[in-house]
């Protein structure tokens, strides 16, 4: 957790070992590929090449490197990759632990669970969960 400004709190995601190990191997596996297509002459191994770089390398170490849940003063963006979503704090209406696995802007299964207006929902795990829960006016009970 640190200060963006004074009205924003950045929260970075909690990451599991297991999770980390598995975004590691595949930018490893990826580049392993992309650097034997390569090797192969051709300009069509050259662009497979840079999309599994891309797809598979460049993906996992944006997720892992931008997942994060910055709060403001009326707002919580959640960051996670290419992805993000924008949900006023006004609207969040539940907070509750989890370890659900389904897929998430969350690096690791300790999760909150926000439910906000019209049913939905979504799942984070911030580092500090304690100080995330009383950023977003839901102190834990």
């Amino acid at each position: 957790m640190f200060l963006e400004d004074r009205n924003m709190i950045v929260f970075k995601s909690k990451i599991d070992l297991w999770l980390l190990l598995t975004l590691f191997f595949s930018i490893a596996v990826s580049i392993a590929t992309a650097y034997v297509t390569f090797k192969q002459s051709g300009t069509v191994n050259i662009v497979i090449a840079v999309i599994i770089l891309v797809f598979g390398g460049g993906l996992p170490a944006w997720l892992f490197s931008g997942t994060k849940y910055v709060v403001s003063d009326d707002n919580l963006r959640v960051s996670c990759g290419p992805f993000s979503w924008s949900i006023p704090v006004s609207e969040i209406t539940s907070v509750s632990e989890t370890r659900n696995p389904l897929s998430s802007p969350a690096l690791s299964l300790d999760r909150l669970e926000l439910s906000y207006t019209h049913g939905k929902s979504i799942m984070l795990s911030p580092s500090d969960k304690q100080a995330f829960r009383e950023a977003i006016g839901h102190p834990e009970t």
